[in-house]
């Protein structure tokens, strides 16, 4: 038996956070992490105590907006927005830290980031709009895309 490493632990986090999302189209997950200590996580869905996409159904699928495009036209926060919520909410700096997020971040939640100062940003996933990787560079936060981690969790009893 081997132990997982640091981005497949918290990936895998990030991974049962967005088994909460409210999203009909992708479910995202996000852990910040900073000296492998978690300070929030976030996964994509409404507003606190607004009615879902699960309920109302997707007004993007409704106008046919492709992925990446219209992000105004959703009933949802992204996974990456909502952790920086909870970090303002319960007052945690997410400065130099790493999110780790099941896909990465659309061009918004860059910028969220970007003044957020986190370090680092690991996904195993892509999201349709690759405009964050120039922001990223610009910025000084380093991206890593790696291997989609195992969906298993292993129990010794």
């Amino acid at each position: 038996m081997s132990r997982p490493g640091l981005d497949e632990y918290f990936l895998k986090l990030a991974a049962v956070v967005a088994e909460r999302s409210t999203c009909r189209r992708r479910h995202v997950g996000a852990v910040a992490v900073r000296n492998k200590h978690i300070l929030v996580t976030g996964y994509n869905g409404a507003p606190a105590g607004c009615v879902d996409c699960l309920t109302l159904g997707c007004l993007r699928d409704e106008n046919n907006i492709p992925s990446g495009e219209r992000h105004e036209v959703c009933r949802a926060i992204h996974a990456e927005q909502n952790a920086i919520i909870q970090a303002a909410l319960h007052g945690v700096s997410l400065e130099g830290a790493t999110l780790y997020a099941t896909h990465s971040p659309c061009i918004l939640c860059a910028k969220m980031l970007v003044n957020a100062r986190i370090n680092s940003y690991v996904s195993y996933g892509t999201y349709s709009d690759g405009t964050f990787i120039q922001l990223f560079k610009d910025a000084g936060i380093e991206y890593r895309l790696v291997g989609k981690p195992p969906d298993t969790i292993t129990f010794v009893d």
